[in-house]
């Protein structure tokens, strides 16, 4: 565990340290797109963050490479090369769009090979567990067709899910942790070394992450563009894929005699790791409403448009930041949820527990304009909208704003003082004629009441 935090740490201390002079790089570059309609930034904001995220996935590889125990992942698998080839070719897809605003198309097609490249390296699904059925086993073609779909469909996922400030790596953030703690379960607590690259692609992933986390919260100072979002979906899918689809559910036979009867009992375990779409359902289900609704209207999939679920969550009436943290608590209880059924799926508590807490954020959204106060002893560590006022403060906020609008409308009538005698003489006339005109309207008003 301490060689894991230790790689987790290094990479996001590397994305951290880089994100600021990658920022002014872009800045230089002119990587700062003009706001569009769909945008809810309202200044124009560099891109590029996925250039320190991809420099901190490469010195987690480097480091973890020269430890002790994590050196064995790099002698006995292929994946950390596959990941790293695939992640490069499709940072440097990333790289162009942010720049020069590529294709759709263009970049769907650098996303296959990017995938494709990953599956002649070694990354590849070899077989499904199948409930009540036990493991299948997948032909070459099968074994290719599924992975570069599980990346492609989880790249755009999260790429799609990026409008907010904070929100794609923040989510993605929450589905490698809990990601991290079912591959580390599955290695250490079943001594199953091929789960070593799933708990290692994990640990980085959150590293990047969370070390681009402080530029990237509202408002954020810099954004992770396509180079960034397509990069981390790349890597959360080479985790799931080969944690998944390598792994033989027979070494994991604690439950029963037999290896279709396990199959059936760790369905738990593996369907949600099967599909990524699972442990990030939210990008996954905005995803599938973007390409639905385009559809209907006639419209490419790949269009743009304000119809995302961030937006939604804007247009009923909730802030940047509680829209953001709305997604993150849903991302947690489904990516959470499902890891605790995985554990144990025996117990009833935790399906009242994923209910109970459904309930919450069901509340959370009907509640757009509530604010929430932190308690007297929690208000030193809180924003200030959310501190509670006492009375001497507000006693103290009236004057200040009296005192404030009387300055503004001293500073206003000097300003007219200071105007030239025409324009004065003007306003002087202007302002005898409407008082003319007033008097004359009162006076035809008595007269018709006296008659």
């Amino acid at each position: 565990m301490r060689e894991y935090l230790l790689t987790l740490c290094i990479t996001a201390a590397v994305t951290y340290l880089l994100t600021g002079p990658v920022r002014k790089f872009a800045i230089v570059a002119g990587a700062m797109p003009e706001i569009r309609a769909r945008d809810v930034h309202r200044e124009p904001t560099p891109r590029l963050g996925g250039i320190a995220m991809f420099f901190g996935l490469c010195a987690g590889l480097l480091v973890a490479d020269h430890l002790t125990n994590l050196s064995e992942v790099f002698e006995n698998s292929n994946e950390p090369r596959a990941l790293l080839s695939g992640a490069a070719l499709i940072w440097l897809i990333g790289v162009l769009d942010d720049k020069f605003e590529i294709d759709a198309l263009i970049k769907l097609g650098g996303q296959m090979i990017a995938a494709g490249v990953m599956v002649m390296q070694g990354l590849t699904i070899l077989w499904l567990p199948i409930p009540g059925v036990g493991n299948v086993a997948l032909t070459q073609w099968q074994s290719t067709l599924l992975t570069v779909a599980l990346v492609v469909i989880t790249i755009n996922a999260v790429n799609f899910v990026d409008g907010l400030d904070g929100l794609a790596a923040g989510m993605v953030c929450i589905a490698s942790a809990a990601f991290f703690m079912y591959a580390y379960r599955i290695w250490y607590s079943y001594g199953i070394e091929a789960a070593a690259p799933a708990t290692l692609f994990a640990a980085i992933l959150m590293g990047m992450c969370l070390g681009f986390l402080p530029h990237n919260m509202h408002p954020a100072r810099i954004f992770m563009g396509d180079s960034g979002s397509m990069l981390i979906g790349l890597v959360l899918a080479a985790g799931a894929i080969s944690v998944t689809g390598q792994i033989d559910p027979d070494a994991m036979n604690l439950f029963s005699g037999s290896e279709r009867e396990t199959v059936h009992q760790t369905v738990p375990v593996y369907i949600p790791l099967l599909l990524p779409l699972t442990i990030i359902a939210i990008p996954a289900a905005d995803l599938v409403l973007a390409i639905v609704r385009r559809t209907w209207r006639g419209q490419s999939p790949f269009a743009a448009d304000r119809g995302h679920l961030h937006h939604r969550l804007l247009e009923i009436g909730h802030s940047h930041s509680r829209a953001v943290l709305i997604m993150y608590f849903w991302s947690a209880l489904i990516a959470f949820g499902a890891l605790a059924y995985s554990v144990n799926s025996a117990s009833m508590w935790i399906v009242l527990g994923v209910v109970a807490l459904s309930f919450v954020g069901l509340v959370l959204l009907l509640l757009p304009r509530f604010t929430p106060r932190a308690p007297r002893w929690a208000e030193a560590f809180v924003p200030p909208r959310y501190r509670r006022r006492r009375p001497e403060e507000a006693v103290a906020v009236a004057p200040a704003a009296s005192s404030a609008a009387y300055g503004a409308a001293a500073d206003s009538a000097e300003s007219a003082d200071q105007r030239t005698p025409v324009a004065v003489g003007v306003s002087g006339v202007n302002g005898a004629t409407a008082l003319g005109a007033r008097s004359r309207l009162l006076d035809r008003g008595k007269a018709q009441t006296s008659r």
